[in-house]
């Protein structure tokens, strides 16, 4: 420190902390040497108090209010002095200013998760967090079990004991409350204000501290029992998975069916449906006992099919519903030919392509000789 800062501290007499941080707990006045002169005024505004701590023993303590630092009020810093060298002359002293009104949005976590026994789901790992608000009690001990000598104290310093402290009775109070994972979300108030009284009960007896607050913002089941858990709800809402898989795969079917000059692609994807459709209804009929039909191995005409909707029989197996314009799809690629059998609503049996006139239109020309 230079001489000019000596001396402005030689001529200063207001001992006060104006710049408040949001989340400091404790503050040193910085003064040159410690020496405060006779007479200095202390300034302590609400939400603080102000501690005198002279040769490494707390001294005296100030509310808030203008304070004049004389002999007649400072009795224990007079005792542990004795003023050697007269009543009016400066003296050590170091003055520390600790914040009393609450500090808010302090946040909490689980580290690790936490070992359950659920009645839904077994032995189950739960990670939770949330938010706390922090309060200063006692200045005295504060600075006896955690600041010590620090000129500037903030609460990040204390943030993981207490996070430690929180997590700690939060696995005691969730593991002693049997309440079921499903059930959590309805007893984050009930549940917080348990662990809040058993943070506060430790801190305040020993670090003069107190948790006037604590909220739960939520507690987590592990990823993979989330995804679970969505894919259950999913088929709970939908219903009968196989009514669902048809419905989306003849919707795809009809939009293809309704977009010609969209592409290939949507042609392909049509036609693709319409396969694993017809696919999955022959195996829904070889489930009910419908096998091919004994005479030239072709399956019955299936039933309820619309006029304007064909079928396709190969190697055994019923393939449709297409449209006159996927048939013709089917004319180019070579799977439909003259000796294919086709059905339609409206015919007792299978008919031959090239018998069928709308069919066999679609076949174009035969080739020449």
């Amino acid at each position: 420190m230079g001489f000019m800062d000596k001396f402005r501290h030689e001529l200063v007499d207001i001992v006060e902390w104006i710049d408040d941080p949001q989340h400091t707990l404790v503050w040193r006045f910085p003064r040159y040497r410690n020496e405060i002169k006779h007479g200095a005024k202390l300034i302590v505004r609400p939400g603080q108090v102000a501690v005198l701590v002279s040769e490494g023993r707390i001294a005296d303590s100030f509310e808030p209010g203008t304070h004049t630092l004389t002999t007649k009020n400072l009795p224990l810093l007079r005792t542990i002095l004795s003023w050697p060298y007269g009543f009016e002359s400066p003296f050590k002293s170091e003055v520390y200013f600790v914040c009393t009104r609450q500090i808010t949005g302090l946040k909490w976590g689980t580290p690790n998760p936490i070992m359950l026994r659920d009645a839904d789901f077994g032995p189950i790992r739960l990670r939770a967090f949330g938010t706390y608000n922090l309060r200063c009690t006692d200045a005295k001990v504060l600075l006896e079990q955690l600041v010590g000598t620090d000129g500037v104290y903030e609460t990040d310093e204390v943030n993981e004991l207490v996070r430690s402290v929180v997590a700690s009775s939060f696995a005691d109070v969730l593991g002693s409350s049997n309440v079921a994972a499903l059930d959590l979300a309805s007893k984050y108030q009930e549940l917080a204000e348990l662990v809040r009284q058993r943070v506060a009960s430790q801190l305040g007896s020993g670090y003069g501290l107190d948790m006037p607050a604590l909220f739960i913002v939520n507690v987590s089941l592990p990823e993979e029992v989330e995804k679970a858990l969505d894919a259950r709800s999913s088929i709970g809402v939908l219903g009968d998975m196989g009514r669902y898989q048809q419905y989306q795969m003849g919707k795809a079917m009809v939009e293809a069916a309704q977009n010609p000059g969209g592409g290939g692609a949507a042609e392909g994807m049509g036609m693709g449906m319409g396969f694993a459709m017809a696919q999955q209804m022959a195996n829904q009929m070889a489930q009910r006992g419908a096998g091919p039909a004994a005479s030239g191995g072709l399956p019955p005409p299936p039933p309820g099919a619309a006029a304007a909707v064909w079928f396709l029989a190969e190697q055994g197996s019923s393939f449709g519903p297409f449209t006159p314009a996927q048939l013709g799809e089917l004319a180019a690629q070579g799977r439909l030919r003259g000796d294919s059998p086709v059905w339609r609503s409206g015919f007792t049996d299978w008919r031959v392509a090239a018998e069928v006139p709308e069919v066999g239109a679609l076949l174009g020309p035969p080739p020449a000789p």
